[in-house]
């Protein structure tokens, strides 16, 4: 049975672990304050579910998902996470992270930055731009009119492939955007971003995204 690792158990975090356990994952989830602070999500999410801290989530874990503060991901256990496919759902948010000169220059992204971090690691970018409060809700089967879609970006095609499967499995249709580098396309401000769609909405959402510095 996969386990799906979780660095970081706010919203997203947390509702990422619920569709991984309803759909048969081992989950292992962690925080910053550690693993006694995640008794009432581990009994929520019953018995498929543990606590441990980020390095033992890293190191037991075959896929892991970070949705951290970026101020955390100097903080992220690196040797404990090389070669393991990383799930990225942050964004930059200036007034919550302090303003971060590459991104507002837009010389890399989010995803690029935690790249640089876990150098070892794959990391995928997928998730960041849709409401955590729905996904428990939006889930449709495959073929439904009403399915919505996500996007999966990363260095490594095998990754992403790795990524689109779960999120299929997690009950919404993927688009793969191609390396971390395209993952501006999806950023805060852009017309995908903060709703969820469906294919057809997000595909043409990508294409009409435009920069910051073009806005």
């Amino acid at each position: 049975m996969t386990t799906v690792g979780f660095i970081g158990a706010g919203q997203m975090g947390s509702q990422l672990a619920r569709l991984a356990v309803f759909n048969g994952y081992k989950v292992i989830v962690s925080n910053s304050h550690g693993p006694d602070s995640l008794a009432d999500l581990v009994a929520e999410l019953g018995s498929n579910a543990r606590a441990a801290t980020p390095a033992e989530t890293g190191t037991a874990s075959d896929i892991v998902v970070v949705s951290v503060p970026l101020s955390a991901i100097a903080s992220l256990p690196v040797d404990e996470l090389a070669g393991k496919i990383v799930i990225d759902t942050n964004d930059y948010e200036p007034e919550r992270d302090g303003h971060i000169a590459p991104l507002d220059t837009e010389t890399t992204t989010v995803s690029e930055l935690l790249q640089s971090h876990l150098s070892e690691s794959r990391v995928v970018k997928a998730f960041n731009h849709v409401p955590a409060a729905d996904l428990t809700t939006a889930t449709r089967p495959v073929g439904s009119p009403e399915r919505k879609a996500i996007i999966v970006a990363g260095h490594d095609p095998a990754s992403r492939e790795v990524v689109a499967s779960l999120v299929d499995v997690f009950g919404y249709d993927s688009i793969d955007i191609g390396p971390l580098e395209e993952g501006w396309r999806i950023q805060r401000d852009t017309p995908g971003h903060g709703a969820l769609m469906d294919l057809f909405d997000l595909r043409n959402a990508l294409v009409t995204a435009i920069r910051y510095r073009d806005m």
